[in-house]
């Protein structure tokens, strides 16, 4: 099966160096959420949260393979892990901060114990998974 990535690659092409100055940074301040943390299909219902929604296991897996989705998800993801001793909420804002956790739990889900995404889901979130996105996946 394949899926349409292009979307993403196409929608982080412009930004996606400022993306992970933010993060490093420690402070989110411009609008790239929707295609650099992505969600699982369902819990979004604006437009960009729907373009940019992972419709599937499958395409959470076909994203982590991708071979720039796949090292930019994970560098992102430990420039959050960089940042010890402040909320997901001080760095990303809110929702972000939520949006976070839920992408962190679709990706964990489909990856190695220990990964970057759930040292994330520890870090930031004391082990706990988003409720709604376990949910999803499991329908």
């Amino acid at each position: 099966m394949t899926f349409d990535l292009t979307r993403f690659v196409d929608a982080q092409a412009p930004v996606y160096d400022r993306v992970l100055e933010e993060l490093k940074a420690g402070r989110k301040r411009s609008h790239w959420m929707w295609y650099i943390f992505p969600q699982v299909a369902g819990l979004g219902f604006s437009i960009m949260s729907q373009r940019f929604a992972i419709g599937s296991r499958q395409e959470a897996i076909a994203y982590l393979a991708h071979p720039v989705l796949g090292p930019r998800l994970i560098a992102c993801t430990n420039a959050m892990l960089s940042h010890k001793g402040i909320s997901a909420l001080v760095i990303l804002g809110s929702p972000d901060d939520v949006k976070f956790k839920s992408s962190m739990t679709l990706f964990a889900a489909v990856s190695e114990k220990g990964s970057p995404f759930e040292r994330a889901l520890q870090q930031f979130y004391g082990g706990e998974r988003d409720e709604k996105t376990i949910a999803l996946l499991n329908a």
